[in-house]
């Protein structure tokens, strides 16, 4: 099993920037691609972004291009997310989770989940 604990939330301006972490253990994390996806309510969660195993490939959501970065540290069991260039339309619950797969950007792909950090971004 894969403990997943995020960090970093809060409420920013529009046009500012925060950086998410989440911190890993339980299983190797090395052995995993991590994602990012976020979640307004009454709405399906949705990606942002992903990372492979060893960090050489990233994938993100249109709407995010350009703006976030996705990142991780091996040695620390750390993913981040750093976000510049914030919008309202940012604000949402962030989530990190870890998947066997190679690039994943569906949420089924994925197996362990965070409890989330809220990201509130005023106008």
């Amino acid at each position: 099993q894969q403990q997943l604990v995020e960090s970093g939330g809060g409420l920013v301006q529009a046009g500012g920037s925060l950086r998410l972490s989440c911190a890993a253990s339980g299983r190797t994390f090395s052995d995993y691609a991590m994602g990012w996806f976020r979640q307004v309510p009454g709405k399906e969660r949705e990606f942002v972004a992903a990372i492979t195993r060893s960090a050489g490939s990233t994938s993100y959501v249109d709407s995010v291009k350009g703006r976030f970065t996705i990142s991780r540290d091996n040695g620390k069991n750390t993913v981040y997310l750093q976000m510049n260039g914030l919008k309202p339309e940012d604000t949402a619950v962030y989530y990190c989770a870890v998947s066997p797969g190679l690039l994943p950007r569906k949420s089924y792909e994925y197996t362990y989940w965070g409890q989330g950090t809220q990201v509130t971004v005023s106008s």
